[in-house]
């Protein structure tokens, strides 16, 4: 191994961070990051990692810190939600990944997000059909899945008390309600107290219990991630005190831009092209949407148990072996590994369905997230507004 090259706990006991920051150093390319001796573990520059210690203690000022924790940098505030780890993400300590392999169902880390204790929400069965004035949008087959949550969530709220004027239970109740109505709408079916993922899978596959359950692994790893985009605009909305309803259609618009909800229908685009296409693309300069992720610089943990479920399920299948093809070309041009994205882009594409079936898979269950920091945030009872540094000029 080249003499400059450390390991990550070497790298991060010089800097005094966690793995999370270092690997959040890497994506800003502070820190050049290079495959290990064995091909599965990441070094580090030393020189680069040495340099940036010596900025930290020097300190270079909390506005320019301030500025850099806006792109996957220092925390900026302190949650007991989740927590990012090299193995995955942690749901309130506990394994997101060992929660999916013991058969949890989304209800069951719904329930851990919110901080639920003894009480269950998801007790009381929902109501049978929609509000006549939401009726004909959530039965509008015509409207794409995202927006026809976004046209009916706030008339939804109208029959419900304001979530801020009510006490933690009653939001939670609330949070319940709004899960369930969500992935209906999203599935296009209608509110029911069938477990979420039984829901969301009967609307493309009935009556097969082994999609249901894969169904059911993808929304547990996918219900929350930290401060991504779509849950800090869910969270900056609920710290004015807005109710949840609206939280959540904020968390929606996010999904709208292609940078984030739109993810994994670039990486089924990226599919559909194979395997032979992707040294060009990366010839070109070009992304390769579906592989890589800043805070996973080894691989996605998600992504690993999805596409390992993914292969013993389909296991003779000549299109998982282009998959597996697609994946080892990827790694292979570029040193990146499958992310979340991919594996939501490779259950659409095994399973014979549309890309805008993963934005449903994904919306479905990350929902369950931002309803907890929404949660949190409106027990913190305090305002999100940061500053700005002009860079403008004076007249």
């Amino acid at each position: 191994m080249d003499s400059d090259l450390i390991p990550a706990a070497e790298a991060c006991r010089i800097l005094g961070v966690s793995a999370a920051t270092l690997y959040a150093y890497v994506s800003r390319g502070l820190v050049a990051s290079h495959p290990g001796p064995d091909h599965r573990s990441r070094c580090y520059r030393r020189r680069d990692v040495e340099r940036l210690a010596r900025e930290r203690r020097a300190g270079r000022g909390a506005a320019r810190g301030a500025a850099q924790s806006l792109d996957r940098g220092l925390p900026v505030l302190d949650t007991q939600i989740s927590l990012i780890r090299p193995d995955g993400p942690y749901y309130r300590g506990h394994s997101a990944i060992q929660a999916a392999q013991a058969g949890a169902t989304l209800e069951d880390v719904a329930r851990r997000l919110w901080d639920c204790g003894r009480d269950d929400p998801f007790a009381a069965s929902p109501a049978a059909g929609w509000p006549a004035g939401v009726a004909a949008l959530a039965d509008d087959a015509s409207l794409p899945p995202l927006e026809r949550a976004l046209a009916a969530i706030p008339l939804l709220s109208l029959a419900v008390r304001h979530s801020f004027t009510s006490s933690p239970s009653a939001r939670r109740d609330i949070a319940a309600q709004l899960l369930r109505q969500n992935a209906a709408l999203m599935s296009g079916s209608r509110p029911s107290a069938q477990p979420l993922h039984a829901v969301v899978a009967g609307a493309w596959h009935p009556r097969d219990a082994r999609f249901a359950d894969l169904v059911r692994a993808t929304l547990v790893l996918g219900a929350e991630h930290e401060l991504n985009v779509s849950a800090f605009a869910a969270r900056v909305v609920a710290s004015t005190g807005a109710h949840l309803h609206a939280t959540v259609c904020s968390g929606l618009a996010a999904l709208t831009g292609p940078r984030h909800g739109g993810a994994a229908a670039r990486a089924h685009a990226l599919i559909a092209d194979g395997a032979d296409a992707l040294a060009e693309r990366w010839q070109r300069g070009d992304e390769l949407p579906g592989f890589g992720h800043a805070l996973y610089p080894d691989g996605d943990p998600r992504a690993a148990e999805l596409l390992s479920r993914l292969r013993r399920r389909h296991a003779r299948s000549a299109a998982l072996r282009a998959l597996d093809a697609l994946i080892a070309r990827a790694e292979d041009i570029s040193g990146l590994r499958p992310n979340f994205d991919f594996a939501l882009a490779a259950i659409c594409r095994l399973h014979a369905l549309p890309a805008g079936a993963a934005l449903v898979l994904f919306a479905s269950g990350r929902l369950a997230g931002w309803l907890a920091h929404a949660l949190e945030q409106q027990e913190h009872g305090r305002l999100i507004r940061p500053r700005a540094h002009y860079a403008g000029t004076l007249a």
